[in-house]
Order: C-alpha cells, then structure tokens, then sequence
C-alpha cells in the first residue's frame, strides 16, 4: 500500500500568517518556515507578536475562514485520493485547520494545538510531537507502507528525504538552491505525474 504525504500551507492552501498579515496590514507575521527554519523561534515571535499588537485566536479564525484552497488545490486532492490515500502532514495547529479541511473535503491531518487564556490570547503551542513530518513518515514505513513526501519549507525537508520517494512544491528559491538534488514540481499536473510515477514503479517492483 502507498501513501502520499503533503505538507498544507504552501501546497494546498495559502500560507495562513501571511494572509494574516495582509489582512492585518502587519508585514511581519509574513514570516514563515521558508524563512525561519528554527520553527521553536518563529512560533515564539509570532505569538510575541500576536500579544504586543492585542491580536487573538478569534483574529486569526476570522481571517482563516475567508483562505480558499490554492487554485487547482480541490482537483488535485480529488484526483490524488482516487490513486492512493492521502495524509497531511502540517505544522499548523488544529485550531486553524479545520475550515480549510472542509474546503478540501477532510483529509486526513496530523497538526498540532495551540495554548490559549480564557480571554482567548495564544501563549504556547504543544506539538503533536518534535520532527513530527520525519516521524510520521518513518512510522508509516514501519508498517510496511511505501511513502511518497511533498513540501515547500525548510520543516518539510527530512520527511521528503525520509520518504521513499518525493520533491518540493513551489519552493522559494532558497530551498531549491539547497537541494539540488529534489525537483521542485510548479503546477499541480507536475506534482500529480511524480506522484503517479512513483505508484508505478512501486506497483513494478511487487509484480
């Protein structure tokens, strides 16, 4: 059995701090894990950030709930799921995700949670796990699945190159730069042939 493993933002749907800061007219909650690798000191600057402006939860979710999936985002899910099964695997936090789930007709996702006060402040985050992308991945080829990672920012890396088989998705140039060795698919038509290239191989090997 295969599974295709995806990271969200970036991929699937806009990457939410940066809508955030468009709609917030704050330029530096554009900051994200294609900028940031040390994913511990990003988060604690956003939510730094989130307090020194006043900004909550409910700030953040009204915002999320106008992000539409990236254009040609639906087709391709639908598309994927039809071939293989389908998991998420996202630093973004359960709190955010699940309207963006609904526009992608509920895939399966594995995110983490955020830590609020009772007036609705984020002051931590608890992660599912730590290198939880790698580890889900490692954890699904123990049980005998091969798996084929996507992904755009620097914390997608080592699930791709723990898979067996994967490629960037419209990295920035940065991360092309530092992984000669990955393709970078543009367009989701180039995303879905890697992917079904790799079904076959794999369905090869076992015939």
């Amino acid at each position: 059995m295969r599974i295709v493993c995806l990271d969200l933002e970036g991929v699937l749907v806009p990457e939410i701090w940066i809508a955030f800061a468009d709609a917030t007219g704050i330029p530096a909650f554009r900051r994200t894990t294609r900028d940031e690798p040390d994913y511990d000191k990003l988060m604690r600057f956003r939510i730094d950030l989130l307090n020194r402006q006043g900004l909550k939860l409910a700030d953040l979710q009204r915002v999320i709930g106008g992000i539409q999936p990236l254009e040609g985002a639906e087709d391709f899910t639908q598309s994927l799921r039809e071939q293989c099964q389908l998991i998420i695997l996202s630093d973004t936090y359960q709190e955010f995700a699940q309207p963006l789930m609904a526009k992608l007709n509920y895939p399966t996702l594995f995110c983490n949670r955020l830590v609020t006060d009772p007036a609705g402040n984020i002051t931590g985050y608890r992660l599912r796990q730590k290198d939880g992308k790698n580890l889900a991945v490692q954890a699904l080829q123990s049980l005998n699945l091969q798996v084929f990672a996507a992904g755009d920012s620097f914390n997608d890396l080592a699930m791709i190159r723990s898979a067996d088989a994967g490629c960037l998705f419209r990295a920035p140039p940065g991360i092309r730069e530092a992984c000669p060795d990955l393709f970078c698919a543009e367009t989701y038509s180039e995303l879905l042939q890697e992917i079904t290239d790799f079904l076959q191989r794999a369905n090869f090997h076992e015939s």
